[in-house]
């Protein structure tokens, strides 16, 4: 049995941070579209950005080592740093934009302020952290950077993460207060909540079968209402695939010329949990630290203190592990279905190019829980094996494309792939995905509709200020965008324990 209904502007694709996002934007920008969502599970912010699948790193480089390289001649990159802190800026204006206006409420349920740090060890790493710190500190956006290289000073810092420390070679941390806590999750089942008062219709337990272009230029998206067992088509002038890990199956059923030579590599990540409330209440900080050889910038190590249904929780991880689901509930035949005549050979060729991450994932998979636990005393040296449970987080899918760097090539970042007309758009890749979401999908409006850009643009930077300027450039609006977000957010001033 199956129906069809009317045309609709806009279909999204998944209720996760991005559909979440995109749906507001559009909801201020052009209130009287008629917009979809479908959800294959049963609730909002389920899958990738769901608490325990989500790091919760309010991603803005302050203490993500991974995004500023050393070049050859000892010289540091902080352009991609640079990057990702101005996008989290936008994400954090926009969502103060919402407060303010009472459309989502009670923000520090969703963000919390909490010190962002990085530790590393040895000589070549500390000369690389400070170096590091040295450039960063001198820019605007980092400038509240604090560097120590003094044991004493990091007892204070990290009490837990230096107690019964031998220190035999040299360690050093920096530490910035402006770091944040998110719970992606509760901030998109808000989104949702505000949406759902502005006549945005969100279908739950419907899985998206196939998308199909129409004879008219429109896209009809065929659906399995999986509570009344029936198929239904709907039919859009716009489609966006934000379905996490899924997305790129989906992109793979438009045929759109975009979605071709592209590949997927599956990822899973596990954390340890701290049972021990004694323990946790010692730590204060997310602290990161640097990948091991081989290992991808997703699976840097890192010690969170977290808050996590309505309690203080602390995890370290990630683990890497490997199935061939795409989605935490997606199938095991995932991995082998997207591949395609279009994608087989830049598939073999990033197994072929990427022998050392395959090693990396065989090793991280066979771990005993004795060997997680002495990555984990690198951090905390008297860790105790009783104090900490292994909880499997979410899934991610790396990109795999063709680039001038060759073929099969893995990416490690977020990628937006619209088709030539932008009538359709799909988000793929990782980290730092949700924390730049309000940036990622003004992207997709710009590229989409940019016949009407400039009619939006008043409402777009009355809800961004910092739109269509560069922060780097600006740092008295940064301290303004810092100072304003901070009050709407309750960040101000407020500390993390004493918010719980």
């Amino acid at each position: 049995m199956s129906n069809r209904e009317a045309n609709t502007d806009v279909i999204l694709i998944g209720a996760g941070i991005m559909s979440a996002t995109l749906g507001s934007l559009l909801k201020e920008l052009v209130p009287d579209w008629n917009v979809k969502v479908f959800e294959r599970l049963g609730s909002a912010g389920e899958e990738s950005s769901n608490v325990w699948n989500n790091a919760g790193t309010g991603h803005a480089a302050l203490c993500e080592l991974n995004y500023t390289q050393e070049h050859p001649d000892g010289s540091i990159d902080i352009t991609k740093a640079i990057k990702v802190n101005e996008q989290f800026q936008v994400s954090k204006q926009f969502w103060s934009y919402l407060v303010n206006s009472h459309m989502i409420r009670n923000p520090q349920e969703f963000i919390l302020s909490l010190p962002h740090m990085s530790f590393v060890q040895g000589e070549k790493n500390v000369n690389f952290l400070r170096k590091r710190y040295e450039k960063m500190g001198n820019h605007p956006l980092f400038e509240d950077m604090e560097f120590s290289d003094d044991p004493d000073q990091l007892k204070e810092w990290i009490p837990l993460m230096m107690e019964n420390r031998t220190v035999n070679e040299p360690i050093a941390a920096t530490k910035i207060d402006a770091g944040t806590d998110v719970n992606f999750g509760d901030l998109t089942r808000k989104l949702f909540d505000h949406l759902d008062s502005r006549d945005l219709q969100v279908n739950y337990k419907h899985s998206v079968e196939d998308i199909t272009r129409t004879d008219d230029g429109k896209w009809e998206v065929k659906v399995y209402d999986l509570e009344n067992e029936k198929i239904e088509y709907h039919t859009a002038n716009f489609v966006f695939i934000g379905g996490g890990g899924g997305s790129l199956h989906l992109l793979q059923k438009t045929g759109i010329p975009e979605s071709k030579n592209i590949g997927g590599f599956p990822v899973s990540g596990q954390f340890m949990v701290c049972n021990n409330p004694e323990v946790i209440e010692q730590h204060y900080a997310k602290v990161y630290g640097k990948a091991k050889v081989g290992a991808p910038p997703m699976s840097v190590p890192h010690l969170d203190t977290r808050l996590i249904d309505n309690k203080t929780s602390l995890l370290f991880g990630p683990f890497a592990g490997f199935s061939p689901k795409f989605l935490k509930t997606g199938s095991l035949s995932d991995l082998l279905t997207s591949v395609k005549k279009d994608n087989l050979f830049t598939m073999m060729a990033a197994g072929v190019k990427n022998v050392s991450l395959t090693k990396y994932l065989i090793e991280q998979v066979i771990q005993s829980k004795e060997q997680r636990m002495e990555e984990l005393r690198e951090f905390i040296p008297n860790a105790k094996s009783e104090d900490w449970d292994l909880v499997t987080a979410g899934q991610r899918v790396q990109v795999i494309k063709d680039t001038k760097a060759g073929k099969g090539t893995l990416q490690f970042g977020t990628e937006v792939v619209t088709a030539s007309d932008g009538t359709v758009a799909a988000l793929l890749g990782a980290s730092p995905g949700a924390s730049t979401a309000v940036s990622v999908m003004l992207e997709v409006l710009e590229r989409c509709f940019p016949q009407h850009i400039s009619e939006w643009e008043p409402k777009i930077k009355e809800m961004i200020p910092s739109y269509g300027v560069t922060l780097a450039e600006h740092p008295e609006l940064i301290r303004e965008v810092h100072e304003t977000t901070d009050r709407a957010l309750k960040l101000e001033g407020e500390k993390y324990a004493e918010s719980i």
